[in-house]
This record gives structure tokens, C-alpha cells and sequence, in this order.
């Protein structure tokens, strides 16, 4: 699907876009909730529990063992300390995607990440698993800035990056992610090979379903 834009800006979602991380995220999460006495998760559950934000996400996985959520805080601390030690573990870049992203650089395309995730572990996974250069500038979750589907990040990269909106792509795995491109108001693409379904991502009003990252050229007249 060709739009006929010519997109100068792409903001990639980061987990279950980018980076298949749900071996991990499930690893440390099941380990905080072991750490407090609390059962396991199975590890594709927690593809409809994450995308939120890391707080959220250990939430909704004590409401999932049937533990107080007034646990969160502390089991929160645990999590975040051990993924960060390890962030890398069970961590993966998706088929495809350095071969999109040196296609939009080569096409002079600037490229921007917005995760939820804890923006120091956000960092670290990104110069980690991509080349220096990859990304224009990239975000996590920081102090004082809402999580998406708050628009404030999204605002802030256009701005930083002097791009206009119309030039402006969304690529994202969730619903969360839908709702962040479009509440921004831009053209805004599921990203079917990560976490969550089609009729998720059709729900929230994906413009387009990309079914592989490759799928993401045939939007842009490069």
C-alpha cells in the first residue's frame, strides 16, 4: 500500500516491534513475583499484559496470580533492578527490521523509538542490539512525561526532529500504540509480528496492518 506520502519521519514502537523481548520481560517478572512468594505466568500471557509501562505490567501480573496489587511497588523495584542487570537476556532484534531501518536511512528517512519501557533500560537494549546511528533519537519512559497513549513524546520527537506531521509514520505492535499515533495524528501501522492480534490492532483504528516489517517500504514512496 503505497500512500503516496513521502514520510520523513518513523516512530517504532520498541518492544514487540522492534525487539521481541517477551521471554525476558516474562523471565524477570516471573522472578519478581517468585522473589515475593507469588505463582508464575505463563509467557504468552504476558503478550496482553505488557505495552503499558512497567508498572502497569507488574499490576495486572499480580491481579493474574491473585496478589495484592498493593504489592506493586515493591515487587515493581525488584523487577526493574533485574531486568536492568540483564536486559539483554532472551532478547531479540525481529527478522527484517535492520534491513527496514537501513532502508529508511539510506532513503533519508529519520527513525525515533518511544517504549514505555524504563528509559535507562530503553537506552541500554537500543545501543546495545543497533548499530550507532540507527535511530534519530529515541525515547523511554522518563519522570514528569506520560506514558503512551499520551501524545507528549510523540509531540516532543516531531518537534526535536523539525518534522511535519503529514511526513510523519507510526509503526506499533498494541492497541496502546494505535492510540498514540493517532491521538498525534499521524498515519499510524500495526505491527502484526509482535504481541498483539489483527483484530486488536483493526479495533483501534490501525490505518494499515503490516504483516512484516518489509511491509513498512511499501508505505513509503522512497
Amino acid at each position: 500500500m503505497d500512500t503516496g506520502i513521502r514520510y520523513r519521519l518513523c516512530i517504532f514502537d520498541l518492544d514487540g516491534t522492534l525487539t521481541d523481548t517477551i521471554g525476558g520481560i516474562a523471565y524477570f517478572a516471573n522472578s519478581a513475583l517468585n522473589r515475593f512468594g507469588y505463582g508464575s505466568i505463563e509467557t504468552e500471557a504476558y503478550k496482553v499484559l505488557v505495552g503499558d509501562g512497567a508498572r502497569a505490567l507488574i499490576e495486572r501480573a499480580l491481579r493474574s496470580v491473585g496478589a495484592p496489587v498493593a504489592d506493586a511497588g515493591a515487587v515493581l523495584k525488584f523487577y526493574n533492578k533485574i531486568y536492568n542487570e540483564n536486559f539483554l537476556y532472551k532478547t531479540t532484534v525481529y527478522d527484517g527490521i535492520p534491513e527496514l531501518l537501513a532502508q529508511l536511512k539510506q532513503n533519508g528517512v529519520k527513525t525515533a523509538v518511544l517504549s514505555n519501557k524504563p528509559h535507562e533500560t530503553t537506552v541500554k537494549v537500543l545501543e546495545a542490539l543497533f548499530p550507532r546511528g540507527a535511530f534519530d533519537i529515541y525515547f523511554g519512559a522518563r519522570e514528569g512525561v506520560p506514558l503512551k497513549p499520551d501524545k507528549t513524546a510523540v509531540l516532543e520527537i516531531i518537534g526535536k526532529l523539525g518534522a511535519r506531521h503529514g511526513e510523519c509514520l507510526y509503526v506499533g505492535d498494541t492497541a496502546t500504540d494505535v492510540q498514540t499515533g493517532k491521538g498525534a495524528g499521524l498515519f499510524t501501522a500495526g505491527a502484526l509480528w509482535g504481541f498483539r492480534t489483527r483484530a486488536e490492532l483493526e479495533q483501534a483504528g490501525a490505518d494499515v496492518i503490516a504483516e512484516k516489517p518489509s511491509d513498512i517500504l511499501a508505505l513509503i514512496p522512497l
